[in-house]
């Protein structure tokens, strides 16, 4: 049998796994891998500004494929760049293989040039991780850190790869299964927790479907919105759920949470059983644990993660399983009951109250300004218009990323991405790119603020370099905003260090980079200044300059329950 080098086996892995996109950086660590990797022509290599970028990008294909997103770098700091977007990764369960060149095996722990234990650096935020120390074993490990990556919870998986491993040689034989004692993730749902389940549901007087983003990684969107429809129960996201169930359908109430509807945290609050689907009950949508729907006599959650059910709020009826096959399931169940009518016409009721306290206390966003100063709500409207929810919209993190997911309408599925658990400024952009490879054919849209863009902009040159038609607008209002906000209610309005003073001339910088740049800073010109440029065929960027003041509303004070919202 023909031998290979370590660092061909790697590319006949990933070719195995079936990669077409690695996003990456070389260095020395990792140049035997980037050797081999110009031999093969089967695998598109995304040349990232910064390695923060390749994780994010990673992210973002990985979001709207549905497969692992591929990461490679060198070792010290081209593999410690990632971390944050390893870490970005693990919070919102996101599939990805980051493969990291190291300094060979005989220098390892001597702090020789550019050594970083990056295994032990990223333990806490990755699912698994390896450090291969023998050129044999690469086959292996890396189709076990595919299967890890892609089932049960989705999460990132590193693999460390000594210099010498990737040159020294050895027989070329792919793994056609995994078989990991320890690891099994449990697919099938429990049939008698499914019906405890579905009995409960049957006897709800206000029931709530709250739904989070283990939905999308499952591929549940078609059964979760068949149910929902044939149940006639209404519905609340988290934000990574966005697009689950298309916005205007009318069971759709809209995101729960700090900064949800008055309507949907008050659905939660007065619900009698809620049906938690692919969720973590993390902070955000809970507020104070003791006050988390405090009138729900049963709580179901379905989720394929044992250790996220009853992790924050005890639960009544746990179902650990794929959600898409226990959805299936309880499909099955519901369709051959015939007793559901009355019931139905007790949960319309409930329904109509949920859209009473909709109609009483509404998203408190003004449509135009006085002044023509562009609103947030015209902005996110005039994009909405332009995009007819079908493109695939990115954010960074701050107001713009809340004004986005209370405002945008979504058609479909994998059409929302955003940094959820982390929260990591500089997500936007390069997520947005890594989105456009995993779909050509899609429009991407990044909607970003003044100060998450600069976190991350060098990709705009990546964007050029591979002529990606993403669109990037920029919410600019020269402050930190969610910072401003938190400093205007809770800090006596001590505006400690959120001014962005010195502000880059957008325009001229996306220009220098080799990209479109526009302005835009009145209403009257905003509708045909985006439309200029949509029309554009390559990267875009428009500086849209918003009100400094604007805030997010409503919002939930950090140690407050979800009822005891502000609203302005």
């Amino acid at each position: 049998m023909n031998k290979l080098s370590g660092a061909q086996i790697v590319i006949e892995s990933l070719l195995a796994e079936g990669v077409d996109t690695i996003f990456g950086y070389p260095g020395g660590a990792i140049l035997p891998t980037y050797d081999a990797l110009i031999q093969n022509p089967h695998l598109r290599h995304v040349l990232v500004r910064h390695e923060q970028g390749a994780s994010h990008m990673a992210e973002g294909y990985a979001r709207v494929s549905g497969r692992p997103g591929v990461v490679l770098v060198t070792s010290g700091p081209g593999a410690t760049n990632t971390v944050t977007g390893i870490a970005d990764a693990y919070m919102d369960s996101t599939p990805m293989v980051v493969l990291s060149g190291q300094v060979s095996s005989t220098m390892l722990g001597n702090d020789a040039f550019q050594e970083a234990d990056v295994t032990g650096i990223t333990r806490p935020c990755t699912k698994h991780n390896y450090l291969v120390r023998d050129v044999r074993e690469i086959a292996r490990v890396m189709k076990e850190a595919f299967y890890i990556a892609g089932t049960g919870r989705p999460g990132p998986v590193l693999v460390d790869l000594p210099k010498d491993v990737q040159t020294d040689e050895a027989p070329f034989v792919y793994p056609d299964h995994v078989d990991i004692r320890g690891y099994k993730p449990t697919l099938k749902g429990n049939e008698r927790q499914i019906e405890k389940a579905l009995h409960a549901i049957e006897a709800a007087e206000r029931p709530l479907f709250y739904v989070g983003g283990g939905v999308q990684w499952s591929g549940a969107a078609p059964e979760l919105t068949e149910l929902v429809r044939g149940l006639k129960i209404p519905v609340t996201p988290t934000v990574m759920a966005l697009g689950t169930i298309p916005t205007d359908d009318p069971l759709h109430l809209g995101m729960l949470g700090m900064h949800g509807g008055y309507w949907t945290n008050m659905a939660v609050y007065h619900c009698d059983v809620l049906i938690a689907i692919g969720a973590r009950f993390d902070d955000r949508v809970t507020g104070r644990v003791a006050d988390f729907a405090p009138n729900a006599k049963t709580i179901i959650h379905i989720d394929i993660d044992p250790s996220s059910i009853s992790k924050n709020i005890k639960v009544d009826v746990p179902i650990v399983g794929d959600i898409k096959t226990v959805l299936r399931s309880m499909l099955k169940k519901v369709k051959s009951q015939e007793s559901l009518a009355p019931r139905q016409r007790l949960w319309a009721e409930w329904h109509r109250q949920i859209m009473d306290w909709k109609a009483e206390k509404p998203l408190p966003y003004e449509k135009h300004s006085p002044d023509g100063t562009i609103k947030p709500r015209q902005l996110i409207d005039g994009l909405a218009e332009l995009t007819c929810g079908e493109a695939v919209i990115v954010t960074d993190v701050g107001q713009h990323q809340m004004w986005t997911a209370q405002m945008m309408p979504f058609k479909h599925p994998r059409s929302w991405l955003t940094s959820g658990g982390l929260g990591t400024m500089g997500y936007g952009l390069p997520a947005g790119i890594g989105a456009h490879f995993a779909a050509p054919e899609r429009e991407v849209v990044v909607i970003s603020g003044d100060g998450s863009i600069q976190m991350n902009i060098q990709e705009l040159s990546t964007a050029v370099q591979y002529q990606v038609p993403v669109k990037v607008v920029i919410m600019n209002n020269h402050y930190l905003g969610m910072v401003r906000q938190w400093q205007e209610k809770f800090y006596e309005e001590r505006y400690s260090h959120s001014y962005m003073d010195a502000m880059p001339d957008f325009v001229k910088l996306a220009e220098a980079y080799g990209a479109k740049g526009f302005r835009v800073e009145r209403a009257a010109e905003l509708s045909a200044t985006l439309q200029a440029a949509f029309a554009e065929p390559g990267p875009v960027l428009v500086d849209a300059v918003i009100p400094t003041a604007e805030g997010v509303f409503p919002m939930v004070p950090a140690g407050s329950a979800m009822h005891e919202m502000l609203f302005a």
